[in-house]
């Protein structure tokens, strides 16, 4: 009896660890449809219909307390390069301040602030991404607009893609109410991550707060249209 005892109880402590993730890599692919982002610009008059969908990868590095979100490398010739932003996103939970690093016309451009605050409301409702069962929360971003999010709380660290955070569990879904931009999780990986991956470097130049970049930009080209397409991509719900 004290050897089954013992293997159940081996048993248990395993099934718990594996299922208690709390840090790893999550590899995402985000797909952008330029027809629903560009919709006020005549997108149908210079983007063709069969390439209207933009497909983008990120990888997230994440422990209990730290996160970076970041572009995959690739060696491939990326095609409209300039229609969606790749942003590299470091977050801090127990400082609550988020790192992000820019590349706005093709120029770099860092941006350090407190985390978002988002208010989750959390559905009953779910589904299975990479293996996982994952259960769907809705952000009402304000009177027209929601984000569905689909977390899993095997992966018990609270993260995700961009900025987002705040779920009891990784976010391994988002998407906009009308499917225009959509993340997805295409893997998920049990490792350890150094602190020296998780923490943005000291960087030379200036650093913004968000909303002093945002006057700046609004200041210099929010007259313009390709402007304010441009301050939307940045300063929109991500």
């Amino acid at each position: 009896m004290k050897v089954i005892f013992s293997i159940l109880l081996l048993v248990f402590f395993c099934t718990s660890a594996v299922a208690q993730i709390r840090q790893g890599k999550i590899v995402y692919e985000r797909k952008t449809n330029l027809y629903k982002k560009f919709k006020d610009d005549n997108v149908t008059d210079w983007l063709k219909e069969t390439d209207k969908n933009k497909t983008d990868m990120f990888e997230l590095y994440f422990n209990d307390s730290l996160a970076v979100f970041k572009p995959q490398d690739s060696d491939l010739k990326e095609m409209m390069s300039w229609a969606t932003s790749k942003n590299t996103v470091y977050q801090n939970f127990k400082d609550r301040k988020r790192f992000t690093i820019k590349s706005i016309w093709g120029e770099t451009i860092y941006v350090q602030d407190s985390l978002y605050k988002r208010s989750w409301k959390i559905t009953d409702s779910k589904r299975n991404i990479c293996g996982y069962s994952c259960r769907k929360a809705i952000w009402q971003v304000n009177d027209s607009t929601r984000l569905y999010a689909w977390y899993c709380e095997e992966v018990i660290a609270s993260v995700g893609p961009e900025s987002f955070y705040g779920l009891p569990g990784a976010i391994l879904g988002l998407a906009t109410e009308d499917g225009g931009v959509i993340y997805f999780a295409k893997s998920v990986q049990v490792e350890n991550v150094s602190q020296e991956v998780l923490v943005p470097k000291k960087v030379k130049g200036k650093v913004y707060e968000t909303s002093e970049l945002k006057t700046k930009l609004q200041k210099d080209f929010g007259k313009e249209k390709w402007g304010k397409a441009m301050l939307r991509e940045h300063f929109g719900v991500w």
